[in-house]
C-alpha cells in the first residue's frame, strides 16, 4: 500500500520547530559538509528546496553569503519561518520541487534537507532542479536512501516496529535518485558521509521525539505509537538507553 502525502499544514508545523531543532554544533557540520562540495567562490546563491520551518535556511545565507531562497509548500511552515526573524540574505517563497518560482539558471545550488522523500512527482522536479540550476551548478540531497538505512540502525525504531518498513518504502535509493537525475544531465559525483550529531542528549532526544516532529509518526497507528511510548518509558526507568544520540547521514551529490 502507498503511503499517504504527509500534509504539514495538518499538525506537523505546530512541532516541527520545536521537535526538529538543531544544535549549533551540528548546523556547523552541515555547513562545513556543504562547502565541501560547493564552489569556492563566494556568494552563492542557494534554493533551500522544502525549507520547512527555516532551521538551516538563514545559516546558508550567513555562510555562503545569500541570496538563499527557501522554497516551501506548507505556508504554516513558511510563516513559522518568517516569524522566526528576517534575514538580508534570505526570502520564503510558496512552490514545491516541481513549481520552483524562480528563472531559469537562477542558483548556483539546490539543497533538499530531508524533503526529497516528500517530493510526490520525482521526475518532474528533477527536471524543474535542473532548469533552475546554473551549468556548473550541484544539488545536495541529504535524507534517508532505502539500500543504505539497513545498516543504519535508528535508535527509537526499536520501540516502533514497523518504523524501518515504513522508512523504507517512504525514503529512496541512490541509484532511483541517481536515474531520475539522468535525463535532465545531472549524474552522482558523490555519497558524503556527515558524523552529524541529531540530539545534545537522550533526555532531549526522547523529548523531542514525543513531540512525534518525525514524518513517520503519520503512518504508524494510534495504537503503535501508545505502545512504543510506552516501551520507550521503560527502557528510560531501565537506564538502558544509550548516552547521546547520535550517528552517519548521507548527502548525495549531484551535478
Amino acid at each position: 500500500m502507498a503511503l499517504k502525502t504527509v500534509d504539514y499544514d495538518e499538525r506537523q508545523h505546530a512541532v516541527y520547530a520545536a521537535g526538529r531543532a538543531m544544535p549549533e554544533a551540528t548546523r556547523a557540520i552541515w555547513m562545513r559538509v556543504f562547502a565541501e562540495q560547493l564552489p569556492s567562490r563566494r556568494p552563492l546563491t542557494i534554493v533551500d528546496l522544502g525549507s520547512g520551518t527555516g532551521r538551516l535556511t538563514p545559516e546558508l545565507a550567513a555562510t555562503f553569503g545569500g541570496p538563499v531562497h527557501g522554497v516551501e509548500p506548507s505556508s504554516k511552515m513558511r510563516a513559522i519561518a518568517e516569524a522566526a526573524g528576517p534575514h538580508p540574505g534570505v526570502d520564503y517563497l510558496a512552490g514545491d520541487a516541481a513549481h520552483i518560482p524562480l528563472e531559469a539558471d537562477a542558483a548556483d545550488a539546490v539543497v533538499m534537507f530531508f524533503s526529497f522523500h516528500h517530493v510526490p512527482d520525482r521526475a518532474a522536479a528533477a527536471i524543474e532542479i535542473a532548469r533552475v540550476l546554473r551549468p556548473d551548478g550541484r544539488v545536495l540531497i541529504h535524507g534517508g536512501f532505502a539500500d543504505r538505512m539497513p545498516s543504519r540502525p535508528v535508535w527509537w525504531h526499536q520501540f516502533f516496529p514497523r518504523a524501518l518498513e515504513i522508512e523504507l518504502e517512504m525514503y529512496p535509493t541512490t541509484a532511483a535518485v541517481a536515474d531520475l537525475f539522468a535525463p535532465v544531465g545531472l549524474r552522482p559525483l558523490a555519497l558524503v558521509e556527515a558524523p552529524a550529531q541529531i540530539w545534545l542528549s537522550m533526555t532531549v532526544a526522547v523529548e523531542r521525539l514525543r513531540l512525534r516532529s518525525i514524518s513517520t509518526f503519520e503512518h504508524l497507528t494510534e495504537a503503535e505509537i501508545a505502545e512504543g511510548f510506552a516501551n520507550l518509558d521503560a527502557a528510560v526507568a531501565a537506564g538502558t538507553l544509550p548516552a547521546v544520540a547520535s550517528g552517519v547521514r548521507d548527502v548525495l551529490v549531484l551535478g
